[in-house]
């Protein structure tokens, strides 16, 4: 980390914590310059930083100022959801479909969009890396790991495992092409048309499409915006429809942000082992966590191999490059079959590119750097929606990632919201495209991993005028 980095991440650090207060004034370029012992020019580019990320404002002739504060911050979402308890059959994918295609536009403002800002991450150094590996390239590997995957990537996530704790050999793993397909291989292996699978409520809207798609049926339990999936009420639906699956999300939900306490998650994987029910989890967000250690997957509890974690590069390093994996358990052969008959393998120049990246070192680093500024990013972000929007908006205040799930007041009608917003080139995530069923009409998904510009308050600031206009009595 270059001196700036460290010294502008010890100053967000005491602001987020509420050690440093709104208003309060920064120590002097020279006063920083003496007590840290580093030049004044680092100390300017510490501030510059600082000031780029939202947290302080600089004030002519008067130094930099603190302008965001935790405490300051909206009120959370506090009750669970209460989905219908029924089966139901899905029919999302065109409402999906629609927002997916607003954000694919740079023109945009994309608050609904899924993915972060690519330039958060170190594409330059991953394409020297990529024509490397192009050059290297064993011939033979193209026969050698055509369905498993480039066997140094998979020993390098099996080493990644080993440091959180947890004995997943490489020959448990299957490189697919991004988590989503990791996702449905492992539903088509242990589920068929008509089964049931449970799901949370709200849940990430390509669980739903897949469901949709293999002629499966969900169940919606409830859960919670801070900790995730009722526990109690997934029992009861266990026993009442005995389903073939359960898809989640364990760490920063998408879309609430919620995060299972590990306790929670061993308790999950003891009910699912009751009834022996695999677990398909979707760990996409868990290296992005805000806190000093990364929250355990469920698979850390798993003593019988029926959780299928699964995770990507995607979201923490490589946008674009569409490698994920699924650590598969007792599931992995079942998994493999299913990678053979679909899409047979996954670029070989990119499995070689990340494995080297993870030989060579500074993934930590990078990822670090990574959770730094997105949680910035959030605190100036929920203090924007504080500013721009009506008494009563609930805010969720996730320990990691960067999706927030916002609570609207009054009559406020997501759907239409996000016609407005588009009208005025702003993208956003309505409640409804995350459930089958009604309940979530005034709930917002807003994406804050995109870097906070002028561009991004206006934005904020336009939808927060669109809210007040649909609650207005």
């Amino acid at each position: 980390m270059k001196l700036y980095e460290a010294l502008a991440r010890d100053i967000s650090e005491s602001i987020l914590s509420g050690a440093l207060q709104p208003g309060d004034r920064l120590p002097s370029v020279r006063k920083t310059s003496a007590s840290r012992g580093v030049s004044p020019a680092t100390v300017f580019e510490a501030y510059y930083t600082l000031e780029a990320q939202g947290l302080v404002q600089a004030r002519e002739r008067s130094g930099y100022f603190v302008s965001v504060s935790a405490e300051r911050l909206p009120p959370e979402p506090d009750t669970a959801s209460r989905p219908a308890e029924d089966a139901l059959p899905l029919a999302m994918s065109e409402r999906v479909f629609d927002l997916l295609e607003t954000t694919m536009r740079r023109d945009v403002v994309p608050f609904g969009s899924a993915f972060p800002s690519p330039l958060l991450f170190p594409l330059a150094r991953l394409a020297r890396l990529m024509s490397t590996s192009v050059q290297q390239l064993d011939p033979w590997a193209s026969v050698d790991d055509l369905t498993p995957g480039n066997a140094r990537l998979r020993r390098q996530l099996s080493l990644r495992y080993l440091i959180d704790g947890m004995t997943v050999h490489a020959d448990e793993i299957v490189v697919t092409n991004g988590a989503l397909e990791a996702l449905n291989l492992c539903l088509m292996a242990v589920a068929r048309p008509g089964d049931a699978v449970l799901i949370e409520s709200p849940a990430f809207y390509a669980s739903l499409q897949a469901i949709e798609r293999q002629g499966l049926e969900a169940i919606a339990v409830p859960t919670h915006p801070r900790d995730g999936m009722d526990l109690a009420a997934a029992e009861r639906a266990l026993e009442r429809h005995r389903p073939k699956a359960c898809w989640l999300m364990t760490n920063f939900q998408n879309p609430l942000g919620s995060l299972m306490p590990d306790e929670k998650k061993r308790d999950l994987v003891r009910l699912l082992a009751r009834y022996q029910v695999p677990l398909i989890e979707d760990d996409v967000f868990g290296e992005l966590y805000f806190g000093d250690k990364r929250p355990l997957p469920a698979k850390a509890f798993d003593t019988e191999g029926l959780v299928m974690h699964c995770s990507s590069f995607s979201k923490c390093l490589a946008p674009g490059y569409r490698v994920g994996w699924v650590a598969a358990g007792r599931f992995t052969r079942q998994v493999a079959r299913q990678k053979l008959a679909s899409t047979l393998t996954t670029c070989a120049p990119a499995q070689g590119a990340l494995a080297l990246y993870l030989e060579k070192g500074g993934y930590d680093r990078h990822l670090r750097l990574l959770r730094h500024q997105l949680a910035a990013q959030q605190a100036v972000f929920m203090d924007a929606v504080r500013r721009h929007f009506p008494e009563g908006t609930r805010v969720t205040r996730p320990k990691g990632g960067y999706l927030l799930w916002l609570e609207l007041p009054g009559a406020a009608d997501a759907l239409a919201l996000h016609a407005a917003a588009l009208a005025e080139g702003i993208s956003v995530a309505p409640g409804p495209i995350f459930s089958p069923q009604p309940g979530f009409e005034n709930c917002l998904r807003l994406n804050y991993g995109h870097l906070w510009d002028a561009r991004a308050e206006q934005a904020l600031a336009t939808l927060g005028r669109i809210v007040h206009a649909q609650i207005k009595p």
